[in-house]
């Protein structure tokens, strides 16, 4: 098998690299507009430092992506391998600005995360959780695999109120 040829990149398109400790204010930035947070457990206006900390402290395995447009960062997601006798599964994590939403971003992080479970790591299972009332985001993962295996009741104390989330899987045949 040959390696992919590699093209020169068009100013408008989407690209992924791994994120870096440097990444930190443009992902705090995206992570604390009000359409991101919403789908997250994030409280609002966190710090910067929360999350270099976060991005510094990445654990050998995972896998942290960002996706860039015309150099800046639009979206940001990954898996968390877990160990021992689950070390067949990841849990995946993943958000796009809001200025970006609906535009595709979020299938091409989607496919961009799925083929590193697949190809690279060989991760049976993928597992997530989404709130019940994410439509948007639960049709993305629908459409990569992923079921519903179940309701968490009262998952999250979210903008004065409690929210049920899905516990999402995909299983690789």
């Amino acid at each position: 098998m040959e390696p992919p040829s590699q093209k020169q990149p068009d100013p408008d398109d989407v690209i992924f690299r791994a994120a870096r400790p440097s990444d930190y204010e443009e992902i705090n930035a995206i992570a604390n507009l009000p359409g991101y947070r919403f789908g997250t457990l994030r409280l609002p206006h966190q710090s910067p430092e929360t999350a270099r900390k976060w991005l510094e402290n990445i654990a050998a395995g995972d896998v942290s992506l960002v996706a860039v447009k015309a150099g800046k960062i639009i979206a940001n997601g990954g898996l968390n391998r877990l160990l021992g006798r689950r070390g067949h599964a990841g849990s995946l994590g993943m958000g796009v600005h809001d200025d970006y939403r609906g535009q595709g971003v979020g299938s091409k992080l989607m496919r961009e995360i799925l083929t590193i479970a697949d190809s690279w790591l060989n991760l049976k299972r993928i597992e997530l959780t989404v709130y019940t009332d994410n439509a948007p985001a639960i049709a993305l993962y629908k459409r990569n695999g992923f079921e519903v295996e179940g309701t968490h009741k009262a998952f999250a104390f979210r903008d004065g109120s409690f929210i049920d989330a899905y516990a999402m899987a995909r299983i690789k045949e």
